[in-house]
């Protein structure tokens, strides 16, 4: 059954491999994708509820025992990230077929599509540092292509400023693996674990993983989220919905495996800075949603609301405070996608991503509208919306814990997101009809099916979360639980 769980990276290497032959082929570029994106669902479902039933399942490459060889570990974070991943995808790609024009489809979008899932969801699935780092290039670079893709020069001028962050953080990490590795001989997660629970966590170690936390946190856009905002507004939105509800999520995935299994002896030190770097985030970036009144920066700076939120949950350390966090991250993923794909359709039918410059859609797109609307209340945590659970499990440990600076802001900039995202449905939805249907830019036809899946999706997990948490709590279990992770991997038995 282990053996299945390599078919998550294999499906879609060898789907962008084999659509490198294929470029003037569109039609089965299109279905080719499509295709493997479903199978590799299916696959992910398969896989987690054999977790769910058997626990942290372990493939060892090549079979080489760890902490030698490369181990790929699917445990229930990992995996919900993985299909929250691919349901992401698909949804996207569908918001492609009509929107990201022929010329880029022929210069391998879909491959490097494929290719930037390989990153992200190895680096869900990889059981070691360096690997870590290795899906993290393959994920950046694949991303480096999509985000220039076309030529356009707001592209180019932001791409170059979010090659060169990547850069920089990528040195940066790997000087880490090198201090880590001098410092345990090993990259394996578990081990690693092991060596330093063993030697305790000194100053030096602790010092390596705050330094290790800001590598992360500037790829997360944790505090250092400069660079997010133009490199996310400059590609086409299918592009940005991708990068929105993808990109960001794979630092914050590194922050809460290190920090839950590595680096979790100081938390009193660590953890607090956590905890600030996640407040003071939070507050800017409901800052710059509020501010600004471009569609595009708004929903980019909720991007920086949400990682800010996710990672002071964490920092709190109780289950159920972790559970609100993976909850949230998932339910995150999803309204993301959603709310970038229903601005890029706005965007598109007025010719503009300015709020004083549209008005009145309702009238003609009343579906539209209102997933809009429901998405919105969604992002803000409004009950019994997908939100609300990850917020509520988050702002009750917080008060609960003594935390009352992130529950004050988590309620603050919750507010906050409501009135940017109202902001854009008032304005872009309400008062006088500004286009003809003749005079719109684009045609919604085929357009609103991604935006309607994952409607769905955002309400059944707010209606459904009594279903959706025992999957949550076995996460948080196995963050909170660190011997789960390092005896299914070190292939520890009592």
């Amino acid at each position: 059954m282990t053996n299945i769980i390599i078919l998550l990276l294999i499906i879609p290497l060898i789907t962008g491999l084999v659509l490198i032959f294929f470029r003037k082929h569109l039609r089965l570029q299109r279905w080719t994708s499509l295709i493997s994106l479903i199978i590799n669902g299916i696959v992910a479902v398969v896989v987690i509820q054999h977790v769910h039933n058997q626990g942290t399942q372990t493939l060892n490459l090549g079979g080489w025992e760890p902490p030698f060889g490369i181990v790929i570990v699917a445990d229930m974070l990992a995996m919900l990230l993985v299909l929250a991943t691919i349901i992401v995808a698909i949804t996207c790609l569908l918001y492609a077929f009509k929107t990201i024009g022929e010329e880029r489809e022929r210069f391998y979008f879909y491959t490097f599509f494929h290719f930037m899932l390989v990153g992200v969801m190895g680096s869900f699935l990889t059981g070691d540092l360096f690997n870590l780092f290795v899906f993290f290039e393959v994920m950046l670079l694949s991303s480096y292509v999509l985000i220039s893709l076309g030529g356009g020069k707001r592209q180019l001028r932001e791409s170059i400023k979010y090659v060169l962050v990547n850069i920089v953080s990528s040195m940066f990490f790997l000087v880490a693996i090198g201090y880590l590795y001098g410092i345990t001989g090993t990259l394996n997660f578990a081990h690693m674990s092991m060596r330093i629970a063993e030697a305790g966590q000194d100053g030096l170690i602790t010092t390596v993983a705050i330094f290790l936390m800001l590598v992360f946190a500037l790829k997360a856009a944790l505090l250092m989220y400069f660079w997010l905002p133009g490199p996310y507004g400059a590609p086409p939105m299918a592009i940005s919905a991708l990068f929105a509800a993808l990109l960001t999520k794979v630092g914050i995935y590194a922050i809460f495996r290190m920090f839950s299994l590595v680096f979790y002896h100081q938390e009193g030190m660590t953890h607090q800075i956590l905890a600030w770097l996640g407040i003071i985030t939070m507050i800017l970036g409901a800052i710059g949603a509020v501010a600004h009144w471009s569609l595009r920066k708004i929903l980019a700076y909720n991007v920086v609301v949400a990682v800010g939120f996710m990672v002071a949950g964490f920092a709190i350390f109780t289950t159920t405070s972790m559970a609100g966090s993976v909850f949230y991250i998932v339910h995150d993923m999803l309204v993301k996608a959603l709310l970038f794909i229903l601005g890029g359709i706005m965007i598109g039918l007025t010719g503009t991503d300015k709020l004083r410059e549209m008005s009145g859609m309702i009238r003609n797109h009343a579906a539209l509208g209102w997933m809009f609307f429901i998405a919105a209340l969604a992002l803000a945590g409004v009950p019994p919306l997908s939100g609300f659970m990850g917020k509520l499990l988050v702002l009750h440990e917080a008060i609960g814990e003594g935390f009352y600076v992130i529950a004050a802001v988590g309620l603050i900039t919750s507010l906050m997101v409501l009135y940017s995202v109202v902001k854009i449905f008032i304005n872009g939805f309400w008062g006088e009809n500004q286009l003809s249907v003749e005079d719109e830019k684009m045609s919604t036809k085929g357009a609103l099916l991604p935006c309607a899946i994952l409607t769905v999706l955002v309400i059944g997990m707010g209606v459904g979360a009594e279903f959706v948490s025992p999957y949550i709590m076995q996460a948080a279990e196995v963050m909170s639980n660190p011997s789960l992770y390092i005896d299914a991997v070190m292939q520890i038995t009592e």
